[in-house]
């Protein structure tokens, strides 16, 4: 998950080399940008980070992206393949001006093995859900007739319905 399925625009594509050699770490690419649902100028890019120094990375992150630390909001879910509890942060970073939007994971390096199995269970999706897939994106980013709160609740349920999978034990805390 080092590289992507769909090609990025190439402003992203610097942005995350970038970040990549600052940082001097991997980045792991999930979600849309890894299945066919991705939509170059409206879809986020997401991405997971691991590290032995969460505190450590955030700072860096910080002076990376120019942002506040009240950015970062902790989270904390329940893994579907292992029940593992899973904590980390979550970041959202946007570029408007050149199609860029991030939405950034931070964990400890100690849940690696169990967030890459976690996201790449919903890599490779049946044709069917992939299809609702681009259709409720097409509603909502092309022709804008469905609210983002709907737009997230049904992609969400999809993402697990769809491909027979639990529904993921998700909350974000203000830090």
């Amino acid at each position: 998950m080092e590289t992507t399925k769909n090609e990025m625009p190439e402003y992203s594509r610097i942005f995350f080399e970038r970040l990549k050699n600052y940082l001097g770490t991997k980045i792991y690419f999930y979600g849309s940008i890894q299945r066919d649902d991705y939509f170059e100028k409206d879809s986020d890019i997401d991405v997971d980070i691991f590290t032995d120094n969460t505190s450590s990375t955030i700072l860096q992150l910080q002076h990376f992206l120019n942002i506040e630390r009240s950015n970062f909001k902790k989270i904390v879910w329940r893994s579907n393949e292992d029940n593992t509890i899973v904590k980390g942060y979550k970041v959202t970073y946007k570029q408007p001006e050149k199609d860029l939007k991030v939405e950034i994971s931070i964990y400890n390096e100690k849940y690696k093995e169990t967030v890459l199995r976690e996201h790449n269970s919903k890599k490779d999706i049946p044709f069917y859900a992939t299809y609702t897939l681009i259709f409720i994106k097409f509603l909502f980013y092309t022709l804008k007739i469905i609210p983002f709160e709907l737009y997230k609740y049904i992609k969400n349920k999809m993402l697990s319905i769809m491909i027979s999978k639990e529904e993921t034990d998700f909350i974000v805390l203000n830090l």
